[in-house]
């Protein structure tokens, strides 16, 4: 059945910026863009449906290039720590919590210890003046790091391990934070443990149903499990979706006693042996690659830099692995046909990666990318250019990661989250939000990309404003960028005739309201290959 969309306000791209006033949809693609008169005409010959968008606003679905659908399930689902002003007001709300919840485990996400009025991490001993008989683990803003009270370290074993991310005490006894493999490949894949299909299942369909609501029609989730894509398969099977999700999984699970989470690569050699390659799938979901940590986040101080940093310089963070074991990761899933995304947000992580990267040479067709590289030297950016490496950047870090400068210093803060240099060398950056890490709400995005904390009081505004992208910048990244690092530039991320009919309508024209009021536009309806996932009014 063709539908047509008339009488709209309708963004097709934005680079170039052009505009039509309607719409022709059949088979989930845009037959054609242009006059409301064609249109109508069509419609009329054939007795399709007309949709009357009564001068609003129309724009491509926001593709949000790097994010995690699983913690983003479990989020909704889970005690939220976001926006926590002190250790004492973490402890009321998980002691209220508590009271409602009858899981096994107790799980929340998104402290900041840097907005605590105490000025220090919470311990386990915190936590256990609240819950002493039943686990909890509570996950920092940046997701590298956790506390967990006393009973949740012993069943995982920590409370006796000394493996680097766990932080200790002036008397070596540990206090409870764990970070990066301490933290992924143990606690929390302890609590996985607990987690059957069915949850994962709901998880997922709650996660893709908020996606629709923020006006997010694709994600590339990253760091995907074996029992997240089992779920996902499973519920592809049975029901459609109402986003379309990009699959990035882990290589390897992490089993007793190895050293590191990507000693075991035994997820890449399924992948291999069954022949799988990037676009494996169907049109809402489909495997593209894998995803590498490499290191860790500027907020636990685990980020790999040239240099200490400025505000503890006893310590320059650390990789997630070698140099030797990402190379043998990235050149195995090169020669299976498979897309490498390695997170990097330290420059010297970023060293690391740019020499895999050299030396594999050929990149253009697989389009291995870098994630984040919050921390790139000038350098280093011209090399990423020069190799047509693709960057998956989180401008939003700029307004949660407000004490930034602290970390990496006078003369560094160039360097932090250099958008427009890497838009004027010629690098193809998708912008993603790391959600939970960072809000799915891409208005709130484009408002960070936009303004870099003008209007958010942003100790390092002043140092970096020349960094701050156009608004056309921002939406052409957010995607044509976006679908482009995916693949998907041939299908996805503009409304021109041929791609798939995602789109959102909003209530304001972005490039009609003051930079400042560009968080607070609302999606009020949301399209995935022509039909109507999400509207506002159903969903109250």
């Amino acid at each position: 059945m063709l539908t047509g969309f008339v009488n709209g306000n309708i963004y097709v791209s934005f680079n170039p910026l052009k505009k039509v006033e309607a719409l022709l949809v059949a088979n989930e693609k845009i037959l054609y863009a242009g006059s409301n008169k064609i249109v109508e005409n069509i419609i009329g010959l054939v007795k399709g449906k007309l949709v009357d968008l009564k001068g609003k606003t129309v724009l491509p679905g926001f593709i949000d290039s790097h994010m995690h659908l699983d913690e983003l399930g479990m989020y909704l689902n889970m005690l939220n720590l976001r926006g926590v002003k002190s250790i004492r007001e973490l402890k009321r709300r998980l002691e209220e919590y508590l009271r409602c919840s009858d899981a096994t485990w107790i799980v929340g996400h998104g402290w900041d210890h840097e907005l605590f009025e105490e000025k220090r991490l919470p311990t386990r001993y915190d936590l256990d003046e609240v819950v002493k008989d039943k686990p909890v683990m509570l996950s920092r803003i940046c997701m590298h790091t956790a506390v967990l009270n006393t009973k949740a370290m012993e069943i995982t074993g920590l409370i006796s391990m000394r493996l680097p991310g766990i932080l200790l005490d002036e008397n070596g006894v540990p206090t409870g934070i764990v970070k990066e493999d301490a933290f992924f490949s143990i606690a929390r894949e302890k609590f996985k443990e607990n987690l059957t299909l069915d949850d994962y299942e709901k998880f997922f369909e709650n996660a893709m149903e908020y996606a629709a609501s923020k006006g997010v029609t694709t994600v590339g989730f990253v760091l995907c499990d074996l029992k997240s894509w089992n779920a996902l398969t499973k519920l592809n099977s049975r029901k459609s979706f109402p986003i379309r999700v990009r699959v990035y999984l882990h290589p390897g699970e992490k089993r007793p006693n190895e050293n590191s989470m990507y000693a075991n690569k035994d997820v890449l050699e399924i992948l291999k042996r069954l022949g799988i390659k990037i676009g494996f799938g169907n049109t809402f979901l489909k495997i593209l690659g894998i995803k590498v940590v490499a290191d860790g986040g500027l907020g636990a101080r685990t980020a790999w830099l040239t240099q200490p940093f400025s505000d503890d310089p006893s310590t320059s963070g650390y990789p997630n692995l070698g140099e030797k074991m990402l190379m043998e990761i990235v050149n195995e899933a090169h020669e299976a046909g498979l897309q490498v995304a390695v997170h990097g947000i330290g420059d010297k992580t970023i060293d690391m990666i740019l020499n895999v990267y050299r030396n594999i040479g050929q990149l253009n067709n697989i389009r291995h990318r870098i994630e984040h590289a919050s921390v790139l030297r000038n350098e280093q950016a011209d090399e990423i250019a020069s190799l047509n490496v693709p960057v998956s950047v989180q401008p939003h870090f700029i307004i949660t990661d407000w004490w930034a400068k602290n970390r990496v210093g006078e003369e560094r803060i160039k360097y932090l989250w250099p958008f427009k240099t890497m838009v004027r060398k010629g690098i193809i950056i998708g912008l993603g939000t790391d959600c939970p890490v960072e809000p799915l709400n891409p208005w709130e995005t484009v408002y960070a990309a936009v303004t870099r904390g003008k209007y958010d009081n942003i100790p390092y505004y002043e140092d970096t404003k020349e960094e701050c992208l156009t608004l056309e910048e921002t939406l052409h990244a957010y995607t044509w960028g976006s679908a482009y690092i995916m693949h998907e530039e041939s299908s996805l991320g503009c409304l021109e005739e041929g791609k798939f009919a995602d789109f959102i309508v909003v209530n304001k024209d972005p490039f009609t309201v003051r930079e400042n009021e560009l968080k607070d536009i609302e999606v009020i309806e949301t399209y995935v290959g022509g039909k109507c996932v999400w509207k506002v009014n159903a969903n109250k």
